[in-house]
């Protein structure tokens, strides 16, 4: 689970905390909750990951893209995300917010966009993906579908989504921390998925450099697909 994570999440730059949540949720359900013991220790690490993959491509961050349209925008939802973290009714949302990505990632798969959307439409889906990503830390697919129509470019996408995910994610580490999570078994946990980090982090990169222009764009709307596939079904079944 976490050698798939990492390898995916280095490849492209996001997918790790889905795949983490999907696949990891799915196996270890009896032995590790999801929500207070998984995700808590799975968020460290992968702010250590997107601090790596930043390190590696910080010349082509479009930070002012970062600052002026994706981080107010998806800010805004995060907060309201957070606010609403306790909120019984956020499975439903979930599977709402699975069935559309699925959507999403299909219309593109079928008929590719190259170009950004309308700003207004840019917005909402951006906010929609912060709610998303304060109420169970995956929103990750919103955010990537329109930051991918807006960053053509592999290493700047990657870049990019490794400064968002940092700041995202430090959000929710102290939301998980100011509600206790924090103890022996989250400790534990988070020191066994670090063990994998660095062998998946040399897979992703290999096949980041091996993908072109072409596949890598079908690898990000395929593990996009896969996410909202996931995200759907997980919630379906939990409703």
């Amino acid at each position: 689970m976490a050698l798939s994570a990492f390898a995916t999440e280095g490849a492209i730059g996001f997918g790790g905390t889905v795949l983490a949540a999907s696949i990891g949720g799915a196996a270890l359900a009896s032995t590790i909750p999801l929500t207070t013991v998984l995700l808590p220790a799975f968020v460290p690490l992968n702010i250590a990951m997107s601090s790596y993959l930043l390190g590696r491509g910080a010349k082509v961050v479009a930070w002012r893209m970062l600052a002026t349209e994706v981080a107010p925008a998806v800010g805004v939802g995060m907060a309201i995300g957070l606010a609403l973290f306790h909120l019984p009714a956020k499975t439903l949302f979930a599977l709402v917010f699975g069935v559309f990505v699925v959507g999403l990632a299909l219309l593109q798969l079928a008929r590719p966009a190259d170009r950004p959307l309308a700003r207004p439409l840019q917005l909402v889906l951006l906010a929609i993906g912060g709610v998303a990503h304060g109420l169970f830390g995956t929103g990750g697919p919103m955010i990537v579908y329109v930051v991918r129509r807006r960053l053509p470019d592999k290493r700047a996408f990657r870049s990019t989504l490794a400064v968002l995910w940092i700041v995202l994610n430090f959000a929710l580490l102290a939301n998980y921390a100011s509600s206790g999570l924090y103890g022996r078994p989250v400790a534990e946990a988070s020191g066994a998925i670090a063990l994998a980090i660095f062998p998946g982090l040399a897979i992703g990169e290999r096949v980041h450099h091996k993908l072109d222009a072409a596949k890598f764009e079908r690898v990000v709307w395929v593990v996009l697909l896969l996410a909202g596939t996931i995200l759907a079904v997980r919630s379906g079944l939990s409703l």
